[in-house]
């Protein structure tokens, strides 16, 4: 079967159309996440999302629904604790990650009936992804968009320098909470793509690529995007002719662009050097 004979199955346009939108989010917000250096809050919430699913196998509620829910007090809990209450960042992440997985594992045990497929939701299938999910990626990436394009100079100040934000009136507050709902978000609608386990780097290895060709806050962004809907077509591509598992090889091709980018980069680094230092000396 050749690639344009795979576009004539509902199931893989659906993974088609979901990855770009699901870049457009993870792009934007990760550049934010990366930039603030909040890698490890947003895997703190990525675990805690679990708590939220064993909450909607044991109530049979929408499992993503429930774990948004849940992603989203835990992101508010974070912020909450480190700041108003003296808890150290990196405790309160640990608090909530390992919270939402003990409640997580508690409740899916419980579960009454058939013991529900967690494989999709850990580890990722993005050719599960429906109508109904890139309707919901759809709606979040126009919003984040718009959040941004209203508050770009904000988030930008809150970004580099939340103090010096403060001395300037911009309302620091009302930018973290919003972001840290738009990471609980974004990571939640994301789970089908990469899972729980891997997500992590899907908001993050795209930013790092971004970040070696310019520290321009808007080019990253933009690069970001770029890349992370290449590295999730081509994984998707490349895991069909593989057979194996499409999250996983995503994430595979994201890192090995990242470390091709920086091979590329480190080669054009020592060159220019090089041909600077041969100038030098003929003067």
């Amino acid at each position: 079967m050749n690639i344009l004979e795979l576009f004539d199955y509902a199931f893989f346009r659906n993974a088609v159309i979901g990855s770009l939108f699901a870049s457009i989010a993870c792009g934007i917000i990760g550049t934010y996440v990366v930039s603030r250096r909040l890698v490890f809050i947003s895997g703190g919430i990525t675990h805690a999302s679990f708590g939220g699913l064993g909450i909607g196998f044991y109530f049979s509620l929408p499992p993503i629904l429930s774990a948004m829910v849940f992603s989203i007090l835990s992101a508010f809990g974070i912020q909450w604790l480190s700041r108003k209450q003296g808890v150290r960042e990196d405790s309160a992440i640990a608090v909530f990650w390992s919270l939402g997985m003990a409640i997580g594992i508690v409740l899916t045990f419980l579960t009454p009936g058939y013991a529900p497929n967690l494989s999709e939701y850990l580890f990722g299938n993005i050719l599960t992804i429906t109508r109904t999910d890139i309707i919901a990626l759809i709606i979040l990436s126009i919003v984040i968009i718009l959040f941004f394009a209203l508050f770009y100079n904000e988030i930008i100040s809150v970004s580099f320098d939340t103090e010096f934000a403060k001395t300037r009136r911009i309302p620091t507050q009302f930018i973290e909470y919003s972001m840290m709902l738009f990471i609980a978000i974004t990571i939640v609608l994301s789970i089908r793509l990469v899972g729980i386990v891997l997500l992590m780097s899907l908001i993050t290895v795209p930013q790092m690529t971004a970040n070696l060709f310019t520290v321009n806050f808007s080019k990253i962004i933009s690069l970001s995007v770029l890349f992370s809907f290449v590295g999730c077509i081509s994984g998707l591509f490349l895991s069909y002719y593989l057979n194996v598992p499409s999250g996983a090889f995503i994430i595979f091709v994201l890192i090995l662009m990242y470390f091709i980018a920086k091979t590329i980069k480190t080669i054009i680094l020592r060159t220019s050097h090089i041909t600077i230092a041969a100038d030098t000396e003929k003067q």
